[in-house]
């Protein structure tokens, strides 16, 4: 009988995944993916939606259709996992017995856990744009937001996407320029951090371009809860940031059967897995992959696209009774759109902070500097999502782990 392999989620990772294994098995185990709806969303356009730069049709798609049509979908809910008796319970009653799990069900928003983020003024004049309701209905209140004060508040991290934030302060500056009112609006990004990234030598570059751009730095701010009918922003130290349109991106959680199913995950509903072998710590026949995967990373599609190589080939080599391959080095990369069509590039990993120069060699794009190129490149990303990573191909001339040439590494120095 074919080995079966279930993968608990159909977004990026699960896709991926799913498609690479099929290949890299010439079709020879049962593999189905799970997951609660048909929609897959395509997650870095929802940045550009409240800027009336995408559209709900941009960056929503079937996610069957991204399978291979030897894959297997089911569309339902998990309801737990019970990984004694290696088996999926799902919302209609069903199971699905597994030989590899694949735990690809990626993050949730959970703002019910800030006091008041979800009370009055939830998307009037507090909003997110980490979901498309929330994209969309901040597009409609920045196209009304003629003044005041906007304030950008990350809650707590993890995150997806921790650029995405930052990002959207540096569309904003763009958006109010272009239509000629940003004398009249006050841009502040308030972060739990103690700088604006968690990287010291691109958050002084971030820090800088804060500066240029007149965006106000709030830093170690640990918001407590949101008074949406004042306008505040609370600290548990008790500081406060007042705004008139608050956007904020709310505390993040993994799959909700995760923490139902004893055993499998932590205490956020992330799954502990091996930092480079991305098996799970809690069984061997387990993996997670993206945004599940309790991995010291940054939870962004590139890093999934990145663990996809080195998983599939992890699990191949479990199946077949062989030593895992600790290959993945946490490699990382992220356009950072800085407005008036230009962005930034990072690329790094779990040793190496972001770092200047040029990606993938020393002739290609530049890093931790503005440039048009890299904002074609992150325009570019969207087709590369669709047709390549998804499909589970590899990006020519992108290596899965993070290159070295190009880079402008410390010189090293002696006492």
């Amino acid at each position: 009988m074919d080995k079966r392999v279930v993968i608990l989620g159909g977004g990026t990772g699960g896709t991926l995944v799913a498609n690479r294994l099929y290949r890299a098995s010439h079709g020879r185990l049962a593999i189905t993916v799970v997951d609660q709806d048909d929609k897959h969303l395509y997650q870095p356009g929802l940045l550009f939606v409240p800027f009336g730069l995408a559209d709900e049709d941009d960056v929503v798609r079937s996610r069957a259709a991204q399978l291979h049509s030897g894959i297997g979908y089911r569309r339902s809910a998990v309801t737990s996992v019970d990984i004694d008796r290696n088996t999926v319970h799902l919302a209609n009653g069903g199971t699905y017995p597994y030989d590899v799990l694949v735990v690809a069900s990626g993050a949730r928003l959970v703002p019910d856990e800030t006091e008041g983020l979800t009370g009055p003024g939830w998307h009037e004049n507090v909003h997110t744009f980490y979901d498309l309701p929330g994209a969309l209905a901040l597009r409609s209140a920045l196209e009304s937001f003629n003044g005041g004060r906007l304030v950008v508040n990350v809650v707590d991290l993890p995150i997806k996407c921790p650029v995405a934030p930052l990002e959207f302060c540096f569309l904003a500056d763009w958006y109010f320029a272009e239509r000629g009112i940003r004398d009249r609006v006050r841009l502040t990004y308030v972060t739990p951090l103690d700088a604006a990234f968690t990287k010291p030598v691109a958050a002084a570059t971030l820090s800088k371009l804060l500066t240029e751009k007149n965006i106000e730095l709030v830093t170690e701010f640990n918001t407590g809860s949101v008074d949406g009918t004042a306008g505040k922003l609370v600290s548990y130290d008790e500081r406060t940031v007042e705004f008139d349109l608050a956007v904020v991106v709310p505390l993040h959680a993994g799959a909700g059967y995760v923490n139902w199913s004893p055993g499998l995950g932590d205490e956020l509903g992330f799954i502990p897995t091996d930092p480079h072998t991305l098996q799970s710590t809690v069984r061997h026949n387990i993996f997670a992959i993206g945004d599940a995967a309790a991995v010291p990373t940054s939870k962004a599609g590139s890093v999934t696209h990145f663990e996809g190589e080195a998983l599939v080939h992890n699990i191949l080599r479990q199946l077949a009774g062989k030593p895992l391959d600790a290959s993945f080095d946490g490699h990382t990369n992220c356009f950072i759109e800085s407005g008036f069509g230009k962005a930034l590039l990072i690329d790094f990993n779990y040793d190496t902070e972001p770092l200047p120069g040029h990606f993938p060699t020393g002739v290609g794009l530049p890093l931790l500097r503005e440039s048009h190129l890299n904002h074609l490149g992150k325009l570019m990303f969207a087709w590369l999502y669709w047709h390549v990573l998804l499909p589970g191909r590899d990006v020519p001339g992108i290596p899965a782990t993070m290159p070295h040439a190009g880079k402008r590494f410390p010189i090293a120095t002696s006492e």
